[in-house]
């Protein structure tokens, strides 16, 4: 009875919203059209239609504007101006009682706040869908107290989001059921995406961990600065990590006023992502200006602030290649190989003609060359990118809808602080740096070296490998078995000559072209 009650509630919402002029036109059942309009006369839609699809999903509560961040990435399926509206939804979400947190935090540790703190703000710095955020000062075993933010997970948040994405399981098959473009814009597929992403963000104890992996990965770079996780206050509901201090970095006017360099850290900030992308294929996927700040500290002067861990993303080494070969062809402007890359990875049928595809990657990208960032609009790229991605067919990886989410934060980010930059040639050197160390001698050494344990294992049972062979051969008596033996071992002889001089050759031609790449590639 209860999800009747919600699954009515929500119908009648999307409704006064006006959503069923978006919705059920296109619905294979002309008399749902007649009847919501007939409920809902009288109705004032001058709003334009993302804006009206953003207040509904904010009007029916936390989980549908996280579904509704989620959904803004998926420019394959939105119209452009529908996504836009939904990159505009944040967590503008009251807090909960700070008695709530307060008793959350203390189950959690089995301790009275006052025994964990010197201090407890009570009042959250912070409050989001999935969780809210405290200052406290750490009570520390050796005299020196932490200042600390405490992250605590909004009560009652498993019960609420399963509710809602039966729900929105229910309604996924209903327009995939009733609508015409159902099956292309594949709901379920798009829900099941989101309940991943959602059940990810409700284990804090994860997003510490991500946090972590981050700080590792970043230690060497110096460009960033990621708070530390006090693991003996890390739980599912509660984790407790360093109270990171800076300035919200959409806030320009005062960053520029306390000296910092905004051309150089619009340069970082791409340098950051880059790295995160293509060297550890392990990054931040949440990067809007809520979740960014810079440090006016002078030992750390001018460095991003990360925050905010729910959403990581990843990449295997395939697909790092994979998208390194296919930015270095665009920045060369060789649009055949983006074609060939395409065929050759399997994202568009094996028929696909390599010079329409070509042309067509060649139509989208060719205007935006050689222009600032404030003349270009990667939303705008994307979108006619998969206009064209559904003319050929082309299947969308799952794996890249956070890059793709990522790449548009950043370019809002670059866009606010330098509109001069030039995106393209800012990230063209790391690139490049990447894609040679990705083919030359470092990466074959590096990965004999990752198989060096393997071989040190194998070598000490190669003696007795060679005895039971011989063994073997002296055990043969016919003469003819013996000469076809030795026949074989001749050619397995001839064999390994052949591997051994290829492997050589091989290692050499590497060689060559390294130095080959480093003059004359780019």
């Amino acid at each position: 009875m209860t999800n009747i009650f919600r699954g009515a509630f929500i119908l009648w919402v999307m409704l006064r919203n006006g959503l069923d002029e978006l919705v059920l036109t296109s619905f294979k059942k002309p008399w749902l059209l007649r009847l919501a309009r007939l409920l809902t006369l009288g109705r004032k839609l001058d709003a334009p239609r993302g804006q009206r699809i953003r207040q509904t999903l904010e009007s029916l509560g936390p989980i549908f504007v996280k579904f509704g961040q989620v959904l803004s990435t998926r420019r394959d399926l939105l119209p452009l101006d529908i996504a836009d509206e939904l990159a505009m939804l944040q967590d503008r979400v009251p807090p909960f009682p700070s008695e709530v947190a307060i008793s959350i935090i203390e189950r959690a540790f089995g301790k009275s706040v006052d025994d964990i703190f010197v201090s407890f703000e009570r009042q959250p710095v912070a409050s989001a869908s999935i969780a809210q955020v405290h200052f406290a000062v750490l009570k520390d075993r050796h005299g020196n107290p932490q200042d600390v933010a405490v992250k605590v997970l909004r009560p009652g948040m498993l019960t609420v989001i399963d509710k809602d994405l039966a729900l929105l399981r229910m309604l996924a098959v209903w327009v995939e059921g009733l609508t015409e473009d159902g099956k292309r814009l594949k709901p379920r597929e798009v829900v099941a995406e989101f309940e991943k992403y959602l059940h990810d963000e409700l284990d804090l104890v994860r997003e510490a961990s991500s946090a972590a992996q981050l700080r590792r990965n970043m230690a060497d770079l110096d460009l960033v600065l990621i708070p530390e996780m006090y693991w003996d206050y890390c739980m599912p509901e509660v984790i407790v990590m360093e109270r990171m201090k800076g300035v919200p970095i959409n806030q320009v006017e005062r960053l520029v006023a306390a000296g910092v360099d905004i051309p150089k850290l619009a340069r970082d900030g791409v340098t950051i992502f880059f790295t995160q992308v293509f060297r550890d294929g392990f990054f931040h996927a949440d990067m809007h200006p809520g979740n960014i700040q810079v440090s006016l500290d002078p030992a750390t002067f001018g460095r991003y602030i990360s925050l905010d861990f729910g959403i990581i993303g990843t990449l295997t080494e395939g697909d790092k290649e994979y998208l390194a070969q296919n930015f270095i062809a665009f920045f060369r402007r060789d649009y055949k190989r983006v074609a060939e890359l395409h065929i050759e990875s399997g994202w568009v049928p094996a028929s696909t003609r390599v010079d329409e595809l070509e042309a067509a990657v060649r139509a989208v990208c060719e205007p935006y060359f050689d222009r600032p960032l404030k003349e270009i609009s990667l939303g705008m790229i994307l979108m006619r990118l998969f206009q064209t991605s559904r003319r050929f067919q082309v299947e969308i990886q799952p794996q890249l809808v956070l890059l793709q989410k990522t790449l548009l934060n950043i370019e809002g980010l670059g866009r606010q602080l330098d509109p001069e930059l030039d995106l393209w040639h800012t990230a063209k050197p790391f690139l490049e740096k990447w894609l040679v160390e990705q083919v030359g001698p470092k990466k074959l050494f590096k990965e004999l070296r990752n198989e060096a344990p393997r071989y040190a294992k194998m070598l000490p049972e190669l003696p007795r490998l060679l005895f039971d062979f011989l063994q073997q051969a002296s055990a043969k008596t016919n003469s003819l078995e013996l000469q076809a033996l030795l026949a074989e071992q001749k050619r397995t002889n001839k064999l390994l000559q052949a591997i051994m001089y290829g492997g050589i050759g091989f290692v050499l031609g590497l060689i060559v072209m390294q130095i080959l790449v480093r003059v004359r590639l780019f």
